[in-house]
């Protein structure tokens, strides 16, 4: 069989078994008669690996032979296909395992005298039915206890094919402060955007409350009214009483002119007054047009004519 023949075959066989496949299981779904060799379907797998390069999937080898995976870097987005979520393990488990792992093989004892804590039996016995870990031997001391090692799952889970490619515990350390550095990085950053989220929503407040103030001086401001009355007069030939009137909305005009520039020189200071000044500012310029307002009504109450008894016409009982 060619090479052209065998490599479409192969990658149909990887894609649909449900566990990675070595060449000697490969070899045996063919017929013996058209049974490739092996230095034949080693270059099958070596052209699969060179045609995944840069694709969504590739070709590895593990512990139990080869399979076709999903790459690691879109293990999240390829996550959010199933409901559940992936099982969560417990420091201490995770902590057994690699002791285990690099100290294989190793009792029960041994791990409890490195780690100072005792250990679980349900971290044992969880590790024994994920098959990541087996029983190899008894110690020849009092009471044998077990000691465990790892096993190919445990390769296979980690996309490892033997232990020499484990990481070395100086490359686990530089890892764990790469890993502590970027969470940092990436706390501060987050730091970062809330308190420039909270400046942005200050501001908005402050030109909300600006806007606001500015819309009220606008449909208040008794110079308006003051002008009108200032045009009719001039219009029609009022008397002296409307003559007092336009200079009563001439000083309050002059009022409100000072109001005006007060609110133009806070708006010229937002940049460099804090929330409470401006709340303070604002308060007061509301309480000065209060007392503007009131005096106004003050003055138009005096100016009206007072009506005196005698001028009051006689009542019934009078008459008589």
């Amino acid at each position: 069989m060619k090479l052209d023949q065998l490599k479409p075959m192969v990658e149909a066989l990887l894609m649909v078994a449900d566990q990675p496949l070595t060449i000697e299981q490969l070899a045996e779904l063919f017929e013996e008669y058209e049974r490739p060799g092996r230095p034949l379907f080693r270059d099958v797998l070596q052209q699969l690996q060179a045609d995944y390069e840069g694709r969504g999937i590739e070709l590895i080898e593990v512990a139990s032979g080869w399979r076709i995976q999903a790459r690691t870097e879109y293990a999240n987005r390829i996550a959010r296909l199933w409901q559940e979520r992936p099982q969560r393990y417990s420091r201490a488990l995770l902590e057994t395992l690699a002791l285990i792992a690099y100290r294989q093989p190793v009792t029960r004892g041994d791990i409890e005298e490195i780690r100072g804590v005792s250990v679980s039996s349900s971290i044992m016995k969880t590790l024994l039915e994920r098959e990541w870990v087996r029983i190899v031997g008894y110690r020849d001391v009092p009471g044998r206890p077990a000691m465990y090692a790892t096993t190919r799952q445990f390769l296979d889970y980690f996309n490892l094919k033997s232990l020499d490619q484990m990481p070395t515990l100086t490359e686990i350390r530089d890892l764990g402060e790469e890993i502590k550095a970027q969470q940092q990085a990436e706390i501060a950053e987050e730091e970062a955007r809330m308190l420039a989220a909270q400046e942005e929503k200050r501001r908005q407040m402050m030109a909300q409350a600006l806007a606001e103030g500015e819309l009220d001086d606008t449909e208040e401001d008794p110079s308006d009214y003051g002008d009108e009355q200032g045009n009719s007069e001039s219009g029609t030939g009022y008397s002296e009483n409307s003559d007092s009137v336009s200079r009563d909305s001439k000083n309050s005009d002059s009022g409100q002119a000072d109001n005006v520039t007060a609110a133009e020189s806070a708006a010229d200071d937002e940049d460099t007054l804090s929330f409470a000044d401006l709340s303070q500012r604002l308060d007061e310029r509301l309480n000065a047009l209060d007392q503007a307002e009131a005096s106004h009504n003050d003055e138009a109450e005096n100016d009206k004519p007072q009506v005196l008894v005698q001028d009051l016409p006689p009542t019934p009982d009078d008459e008589y």
